[in-house]
């Protein structure tokens, strides 16, 4: 009989990936959903149809469910207090989806949950000081500072994204109310904005053409471009690298990390992506700080943020194993 398993969840902005992960964080099954534009209802019955199908094909009893989702989460509380890429809003979404599925479930940040599945078996493992960024539909971000998930005095740490990067900038995206955040700038949807200009501009690149065949551009795609030798395509990626060295570089000269690993649906670019970025980090950081520090990939990718939250169950269930009991209610 396979050990027990738990469910681990990554709700972002624009999609859901659950998946059935043992003790040694490896992924059993897997269920995607869509969920750009749902209100919080919808959100909310897509995210119990998605775990109850990964639940039936898990092959083994199932423990727990753990969430990462793209929201500040009150600790003290418990409630997902506000988003800015979702509207999950002022709702105690672990007691909820408690009640609805009938299991334990716990929920964190979507970006601490990546970092702790980098820092517990991925690109950052073995350090002790680590910072991972995660570009999707926004930047999510987590840091790991003394070798421990660091959530800051209300738990709402970690806002990467939402460091301003040029003060009379473009308004944020969705609840944030700053301008000229790094979110703008540097997210999967930053990219995406870089390569539609740059394929109007140039309608008989590779991107122009694929613009007019297919109107709504994606990462994989620009990246798959790019590979190919197209020059606009290579530019926009380029571009969001460069940015990206800036928000790095900010992180370097405050947190003097030993290793920031990038993930999300971007860095599917890999190295296109990475080497503006670390040229303009050499460029720009303090001298001595950048001495044996890297910037890598995710181990995980896309993947992270569901890996994390399974970790988070498990040790959550750890946490309250010898002193309680649970009962759940069922839906």
């Amino acid at each position: 009989m396979p050990a027990p398993r738990v469910i681990g969840v990554d709700l972002g902005g624009t999609k859901l990936l659950a998946g059935a992960v043992d003790p040694e964080l490896g992924v059993h099954h897997r269920v995607q959903r869509t969920v750009t534009g749902l209100d919080q209802q919808a959100l909310l019955e897509v995210a119990v149809q998605a775990v109850t199908e990964t639940i039936a094909a898990a092959g083994a009893a199932v423990q727990a469910v753990g969430f990462g989702i793209p929201v500040l989460i009150d600790r003290a509380s418990g409630r997902a207090v506000v988003g800015v890429n979702t509207l999950l809003h002022d709702i105690p979404f672990a007691e909820v989806m408690t009640q609805r599925l009938g299991l334990p479930v716990f929920a964190d940040n979507d970006g601490n949950c990546a970092a702790l599945a980098e820092h517990r078996a991925g690109a950052c493992r073995g350090y002790s000081e680590a910072i991972v960024v995660t570009l999707g539909t926004g930047i999510a971000g987590g840091l790991i500072l003394r070798d421990e998930l660091y959530r800051g005095a209300l738990g709402a740490a970690g806002e990467l994204g939402h460091m301003v990067i040029e003060l009379d900038g473009p308004p944020c995206h969705g609840n944030c109310p700053n301008h000229g955040c790094a979110e703008v700038y540097v997210s999967g949807t930053a990219l995406v904005e870089e390569a539609r200009r740059l394929a109007a501009a140039r309608p008989e690149s590779g991107l122009g053409r694929a613009l007019r065949s297919e109107p709504a551009l994606s990462g994989p795609m620009i990246t798959e471009l790019a590979e190919d030798g197209d020059e606009s395509a290579l530019e926009a990626i380029t571009l969001i690298g460069a940015r990206l060295g800036v928000v790095l570089a900010n992180l370097i000269n405050i947190f003097n990390p030993q290793v920031i690993a990038i993930g999300g649906g971007v860095i599917g670019a890999g190295e296109l992506l990475l080497a503006p970025a670390r040229a303009v980090v050499a460029a720009r950081v303090l001298p001595f700080l950048t001495d044996s520090m890297e910037i890598v990939a995710t181990l995980f990718g896309v993947e992270a943020g569901m890996v994390g939250a399974a970790a988070l169950a498990y040790d959550e269930l750890d946490r309250i194993a010898p002193t309680t009991e649970f009962s759940g209610s069922g839906r």
